[in-house]
């Protein structure tokens, strides 16, 4: 299916020069097993490592029933070790007329399967999420609603992720995208 047929998937650029944000990452390897808890705790995600850079505010305000409903983020203290990766999101978001919220980077484990599950709270509903495929040498495999596209690295994607979504990796080899959204400006947006 090609991409301009998708109703789930947009592609939104190709050809990045994903070398900075690479290195990046190269020069922090520990950083992949400082935080355990999304894998820990969030069962479809559980053959995944990530690296936090922006995250919900705490604490939640009132109502709140956990952080899918909380809309204000903050940039982490390890987002200091990945400029680049910080500043690419803020230049999407720019672009797009949109205000940056959470990012993280997100290894799939080789063999590994993020599981069908939708991004459910009041956060994700108004915001569009995007992955910029930083390593995957055989592609990522996406599928959302009944759409499935193969992510190439040095693209950046925008999908539904308000429909059942999910990830494989079929290579022996973890596949890296960085993963952030965008509240976008009134009448914008991809998927809002």
């Amino acid at each position: 299916m090609s991409a301009a047929a998708l109703s789930h998937f947009t592609r939104v650029a190709r050809g990045i020069d994903i070398t900075p944000l690479v290195s990046e990452l190269a020069a922090a390897p520990e950083m992949w097993l400082a935080d355990t808890s999304r894998q820990r705790k969030i069962r479809c995600q559980r053959d995944t490592q990530n690296i936090f850079l922006r995250v919900a505010k705490k604490p939640l305000p009132p109502g709140a029933k956990n952080a899918n409903d909380v809309h204000e983020s903050r940039v982490t203290k390890t987002a200091g070790r990945f400029p680049s990766a910080l500043a690419f999101c803020q230049r999407i978001a720019d672009l797009e007329e949109g205000e940056l919220g959470r990012a993280t980077l997100v290894a799939l484990q080789p063999g590994g399967w993020v599981r069908p599950h939708v991004d459910m709270g009041d956060y994700y509903r108004v915001r569009d999420r995007y992955h910029l495929v930083l390593y995957s040498p055989t592609g990522s495999l996406m599928t959302s609603g009944s759409e499935t596209v193969v992510m190439r690295e040095g693209e950046l994607w925008s999908f539904d992720n308000k429909s059942e979504h999910q990830a494989r990796n079929l290579s022996d080899e973890p596949r890296v995208h960085l993963i952030f959204d965008i509240l976008p400006a009134p009448g914008h947006g991809y998927y809002v």
